[in-house]
């Protein structure tokens, strides 16, 4: 099975593999065992993120929220939040996958004004999950698998039946009140900046010597601040955190090179191969040779 790559820019945000050039619409259906350790790093970008879970189920993250998506459930991740899905339970699972740019809805200012941006702009609208035992969850699903069965047909001007797909679900929405009835009560945007931030830093500079004192530097906030911040979005320590995403950039090494396990850890900011084995072995179960040996013949996936 292929590995899905997720790329990221130095501040955290995606770089989104859009299907088209010049058409900011990406639509895919995957197993979440074709990410690293059934995990997607934690990103954001300007796109609404739509996940609909065709079998099994899911974790997914959302500003340190965390919510279990059930077969038949849908989410919308509205623009710019950090998030991210990973594994429930160590098990797959088969979702369809949508980003799906603002600026498809069009660029007609008072529709933006009366239908869009009111919903874009409100930082209290993180999300909104959908359930598959809801009357509108079963609808928005329909919609979304629409969306699918349009891309796997790829017939001349499938965008153009994409964009009239969304904008009627769209239009559902808010028809029913279910963008307003979404609000979650907002944390602030000045310290979702911060973390994100501070995130970027270690995507940065994980493969250097970090304190705590550096990550909290980044943020401009102080150490106990810093642990608190990441407490709240990461349900993590600052530490943890980085020493997480260490591991999951070893992982990519292990498959994806002949580097040795020492220059591996080096390169990830392990400075002692015994610590980098034992941390490795309590996180996946298995030591970094085993990995390797185990995922051998994955290849990845842009």
């Amino acid at each position: 099975m292929g590995l899905i790559r997720t790329e990221l820019m130095p501040d955290s945000s995606e770089v989104v593999p859009y299907d088209h050039a010049g058409i900011p619409l990406y639509i895919r259906a995957a197993h979440l065992a074709s990410y690293y350790n059934m995990c997607a790093p934690c990103h954001w970008h300007d796109d609404i993120e739509w996940i609909y879970i065709i079998t099994g189920k899911m974790r997914y993250y959302v500003n340190g929220k965390r919510l279990i998506l059930n077969e038949g459930d849908s989410l919308m991740v509205n623009a710019r939040q950090m998030h991210y899905g990973y594994a429930f339970e160590q098990q797959d699972c088969y979702f369809l996958c949508i980003l799906f740019h603002p600026s498809l809805f069009g660029n007609n200012q008072i529709l933006q004004e009366k239908y869009f941006l009111p919903f874009f702009e409100n930082t209290s609208l993180e999300f909104h999950h959908f359930y598959s035992n809801d009357e509108a969850g079963v609808k928005v699903g329909r919609y979304l698998q629409e969306v699918l069965l349009l891309k796997e047909d790829s017939d001349s001007g499938y965008e153009l039946g994409v964009i009239s797909c969304m904008l009627e679900l769209w239009s559902f929405l808010i028809r029913t009140d279910l963008l307003s009835a979404a609000k979650n009560k907002s944390e602030s945007k000045q310290e979702l900046n911060i973390q994100k931030d501070m995130v970027s830093f270690i995507y940065q500079h994980y493969p250097e010597k970090i304190s705590l004192t550096d990550i909290a530097a980044a943020g401009h906030v102080g150490r106990s601040k810093c642990c608190q911040i990441f407490k709240h979005y990461m349900q993590q320590s600052p530490v943890d955190f980085l020493n997480t995403y260490r591991l999951k950039i070893s992982c990519r090494l292990l498959c994806t090179t002949q580097k040795s396990i020492t220059e591996i850890a080096i390169l990830c900011g392990f400075n002692h191969l015994s610590y980098f084995s034992k941390y490795f072995m309590e996180c996946y179960g298995c030591t970094p040779r085993e990995y390797r040996t185990l995922h051998e013949h994955e290849t990845l996936l842009t």
